[in-house]
């Protein structure tokens, strides 16, 4: 016996898995996948057709041997056995296989195929007693066919006989009208199987091949909807679990025959058909028809085509009919299959692609005839995407795919990318393009098209090898800016000296062969290569943040390179029409010469924007906690400043010329970064926001409701108030004796935060002015530091060096940023954390019994946490914003303190000593920390609103009058008067001030002549 064989296996990708693209070898399978079939079931039935196909072929029918070459007839009845054509090749080296002779395969010296078989042996199916005597004796096709493609004996056996059986009397029946799954189900029954397992298998493939053929992927197309095609599909479900009965009046089998008859035999056209379609449906009939062809290459060495391939091509002809294969469908997948067999066996065998090229001739001749058929331009297409993908994912890198003596292959590759290319572009596509652009590709050079496809194989693949030779060789460089652990210096030598070198190998190994299609390939790739290389330059350059000597040896090692590329580049492009002149100017100069003022100014745009991300860092996690007792300001003000400080030091130990002109170009940068960050440290909100909403206006009566029942009750009654302006009944009189022990502050946490955002401002503004004052210094003297302020005269010209001058905006924006935030702060202490003992609680339902001392109390916990917590440039701003907003807090209880506010002119007395005693809170002969010109100042237009108070309801109507004409709102006699604008700027002159006071006047007068005149309802 010959020694055992391996099965070759197909690859995943033969059916539609996805593979790698890791791999270089990975191809992409082109005619779509099988769901439900796998590749072994797939073979088998295939191998069924053709052995169907291939019945009355000698060979076939019996076991008589076949002489598999033409020249060799009789070989088998006693010519020598070197005489004889055996697969594989016999002992000769001359081709006599015209298939193998035309594509320039060449015989290999291998061991011939041979059958160790009786000397008696002649026919039958092996059911013939076995001779003693054994002798070797050539193959016949039907066993080489068994044995390429792993079926076993005692399958071949099976179907042997079951064709036998099933087609005794139908020998001359077209094998196109058989539904050959179908017969064999009819005939092959489960005791010819070794168990029930193996015969289910086999049952539920038969049915899986029908369900593909018939209705996965039908030829003629089918509406699953259709009841044969649902009744069928019925039937290979329910095999899923056992085997159907297929005797004879099996009614299972019955509706099997009626399915599979009325779908095989389906016409579009309703007319007669002379052959059923059950396994020509693309891309059944694709898959099917590869596993046949596949069988031409020898088991025991891959990359060899048996010598036979001639007769066993011939053989499996006889299955187009049932394939629904054509002469021209069979050229593309016979090239598939070579050019397959060369990838999956590792490239190493260069007889596979030239043999692929050849068959490309071929194709290419079939694909311009007119009478092609969309099923085959379907194939086509699909098959040279392939290819050409296959062979471009190989030239784009061809530094990669074509080292260490693979060069050679490179040739061949690119023809077939080329060639696939073409005929996709021309030979398929013209017919689909517009007559215009038809016309533009017949007038195009003939070499025009090859050269853009190697000019853009060249660029990728110059691309691809500098990214390796940069990488692998440390070219990777830490990106910080601030500290650079690595000096990039000797990293560009190395590259450099491995760019010269790639530089000299794309032009000794590559180019001779680019050449055949591209007029100065080596220019191309040096072009590309000076521009790969300029561009890490500048990245690496735009990372240094100090100008070195080694940066400098490296700029001019850098120059000498591109000379060196240069002058390749102009001997290459010498014989050019203009003499390489419009390749040069592709080439960007390095221009070494402005890089260190490039460099300088990257540098300041690099650490403007670390300072930039650090801005925006803050936005995003500043949290405006302190960053310790001794440093309570935000951290992110700490990292911007430093950063700011490091940059100036920095910027002035760098010794190069020109630096005054980048002064203010630093100077400008950080001002902006500055007024960013200030802008955001005052994005808290607005006072406004604080300051509560203001009740209606209404008349004061003594008898109203809420008056009397806070009269009976111990606690008021806050039924059917506003809740947002009911007031807190003070827990102490001005006269009380009960203090409390200690009251404690109720400043919020987020009040303390405001506080923060303050030191943070004031910390900005006192380490800018320090910045300010360097940059000063180390400018020249006599030169304006910015177009936009106006220079000094020259007697000023030594104090204008050390005055700060460079950031008047940022210090404009922090000051308006420090009074915006001190309002915000100082109105939500008040309005805020405070209202509950003062807006709430302040005269709320009696003046005498709700006085201003527990709220002053209060007051003092409060500006003593204000004080514990800002700095001192800090507190003076912050006390006197919450002065004003304490005074603003008085006048919105005495003009907006809601319903249970109600006063008397007796009150007035107690107001202007509670007044007062808020006063003296905050002046600095008492306890507070304002002058008291400033108190006096802020008071007068509050004690002018106090002093209302204090005149009869009489004189405050008639003021009130007066008031009114004169800002035209008529007169206050008349039966319906407009009310008067509230602004909210409280003051003795303003209508609405006193119309408020009138409101809150609890006597007859007021509230007749707020009745007659507003007609305002009572208080409820």
């Amino acid at each position: 016996m010959a020694p055992p064989m391996g099965r070759r296996l197909l690859s995943s990708a033969s059916f539609g898995e996805v593979r790698s693209e890791a791999d270089d070898c990975e191809i992409d399978w082109p005619f779509g996948g099988l769901d439900a079939v796998d590749r072994d079931e797939l073979r088998e039935t295939a191998y069924e057709i053709f052995f169907t196909s291939c019945r009355s072929a000698p060979g076939f029918a019996g076991r008589s041997a076949l002489n598999l070459s033409p020249a060799e007839e009789g070989a088998a009845a006693g010519s020598k056995p070197e005489k004889a054509a055996a697969g594989g090749g016999g002992t000769q080296m001359v081709v006599k296989s015209r298939i193998k002779r035309t594509l320039g395969l060449r015989t290999r010296r291998v061991r011939a195929m041979t059958q160790m078989g009786s000397a008696a042996a002649g026919g039958g199916g092996g059911g013939s007693t076995a001779s003693p005597v054994k002798v070797k004796r050539p193959m016949t096709s039907a066993e080489i066919m068994r044995q390429q493609m792993g079926v076993t004996e005692q399958n071949d056996n099976r179907l042997r006989k079951t064709l036998t059986r099933s087609l005794v009397a139908q020998m001359n029946k077209k094998v196109e009208t058989i539904v050959l799954p179908l017969e064999l189900l009819r005939h092959l029954k489960p005791s010819e199987f070794n168990d029930a397992h193996e015969y289910h298998q086999w049952q539920r493939r038969q049915l899986k091949i029908l369900e593909a053929g018939l209705l996965s992927h039908p030829s003629v197309p089918l509406d699953q909807k259709n009841a044969a095609a649902v009744r069928l599909r019925e039937i290979v479900r329910s095999t899923e679990i056992k085997p159907i009965d297929t005797s004879k009046n099996s009614e299972a089998m019955r509706a099997l025959n009626k399915c599979v008859g009325v779908l095989a035999w389906r016409n579009p056209n309703n007319s007669p058909m002379e052959a059923c379609h059950w396994a020509d449906g693309y891309p059944l009939n694709i898959h099917i028809y590869l596993s046949l062809l596949r069988s031409i290459f020898d088991l025991r060495d891959e990359t060899v085509v048996l010598d036979e391939v001639d007769e066993l091509v011939e053989l499996m002809k006889k299955t187009w009919a049932t394939l629904g294969i054509n002469r021209m469908i069979h050229n593309v997948c016979f090239t598939w299959v070579l050019f397959e067999q060369y990838v999956m066996t590792g490239q190493v065998e260069p007889d596979l692609i030239t043999a692929t090229l050849a068959m490309l001739v071929e194709v290419a001749n079939d694909a311009k005839r007119p009478d092609r058929e969309p099923g085959y331009v379907r194939v086509l297409s699909a098959t040279l995407a392939s290819m050409q993908g296959w062979a471009e994912r190989k030239l784009l890198d061809y530094h990669q795919g074509f080292e260490d003596g693979a060069v050679a292959m490179m040739e061949n590759v690119l023809c077939l990318a080329l060639s696939t290319a073409k005929m996709r572009t021309e030979d398929i596509s013209c017919h689909e393009s517009s007559p215009m652009l038809v016309e533009r590709r017949n007038k195009a050079p003939n070499n025009s098209f090859s050269g853009n496809r190697v000019d853009h194989y060249i660029k990728s693949s110059i691309k691809n090898a500098f990214t390796r030779i940069f990488e692998n060789g440390n070219g990777r460089v830490d990106s910080m800016i601030v500290e650079v652990e690595e000096d990039p210096s000797e990293i560009l030598l190395q590259l450099i000296r491995e760019t010269e070198n790639l530089a000299m190998v794309e032009k000794e190994t590559y180019s001779p062969i680019l050449k055949k299609w591209h007029p100065v390939p080596t220019a191309v790739a040096l072009v590309t290569l000076h521009n790969c290389f300029g561009i890490v330059l500048k990245q690496h350059i735009s990372r240094i943040t100090t100008l070195t000597n080694e940066l400098v040896r490296v700029l001019h090692t850098a120059s000498k390179l591109e000379k060196v590329l240069v002058q390749m580049v102009v001997e290459d492009a010498a014989d050019c029409d203009d003499g390489g002149k419009g390749i040069i100017k592709e080439m960007t100069s390095y221009e070494v010469d402005t890089i260190i003022l490039n460099l300088m100014r990257a540098w300041i745009d690099e650490r403007l924007k670390i300072g930039r991300q650090c801005v925006n860092r803050a936005k995003d996690n500043e949290n405006w906690n302190p960053k310790s007792k001794a440093e309570p300001y935000a951290q992110s003000a700490v990292d911007l400043m430093k950063l700011a400080k490091v940059t100036v030091e920095e910027f002035f130990e760098i010794q190069v010329g020109a630096r005054d002109e980048l002064v203010q170009v630093l100077a400008d940068g950080l001002e902006s970064l500055v007024q960013e960050y200030t802008s955001f440290v005052a994005s808290c909100g607005t006072k406004q926001s604080y300051v509560p909403a203001l009740p209606p206006l209404t008349r004061c009566n003594q008898d109203s409701v809420l008056f009397q029942l806070w009269k009976k009750a111990a606690a008021p009654c806050q039924a059917g108030m506003d809740p947002c302006i009911v007031p807190v009944k003070a827990t102490g009189g001005g006269g009380s004796s009960e203090q409390p022990n200690k009251p404690r502050s109720s400043t919020s946490r987020g009040t303390q935060r405001l506080y923060v955002r303050l030191n943070t401002l004031h910390y900005i503004l006192a380490i800018l002015h320090s910045i300010d004052k360097s940059l000063s210094f180390f400018s020249r003297a006599g030169h304006s530091p910015s177009p936009r302020r106006t220079p000094l005269g020259n007697h000023q010209c030594r104090r204008r060096i050390i005055a700060p001058t460079h950031f008047d905006l940022a210090r404009t924006a922090i000051h308006a940023a420090i009074l915006q935030v001190s309002e915000i702060a100082a109105y939500r202490l008040i309005f805020a954390d405070s209202a509950s003992n003062f807006y709430y609680s302040l005269y709320a339902y009696s003046v005498a019994e709700s006085r201003i001392q527990p709220t002053l109390r209060a007051l003092k916990q409060n500006l003593s946490l204000l004080v514990a917590v800002l700095t001192d440039r800090a507190q003076p701003g912050a006390v006197r914003e919450v002065m004003k907003a304490c005074f603003e807090c008085f006048l919105t209880v005495l003009l907006a303190g809601g319903p249970a506010r109600a006063f008397t002119r007796s009150d007035y007395e107690m107001v202007v000593e509670d007044f007062g005693s808020l006063k003296q809170v905050f002046c600095s002969s008492g306890e507070g920390l304002v002058a008291e010109e400033v108190v006096e100042k802020e008071a007068a237009p509050v004690e002018a609103v106090v002093a209302l108070m204090g005149l009869s309801t009489e004189q405050l109507v008639e003021d009130f009058s007066m008031m009114a004409r004169k800002v035209g709102l008529g007169d206050a006699g008349a039966q319906r008067m407009p009310m008067p604008p509230t602004t909210r700027k409280w003051n003795r002159s303003d209508p609405n001030t006193v119309l408020r006071v009138l409101c809150h006047r609890d006597d007859d007068v007021a509230n007749r002549f707020l009745k007659k005149t507003f007609q305002l309802p009572k208080r409820r």
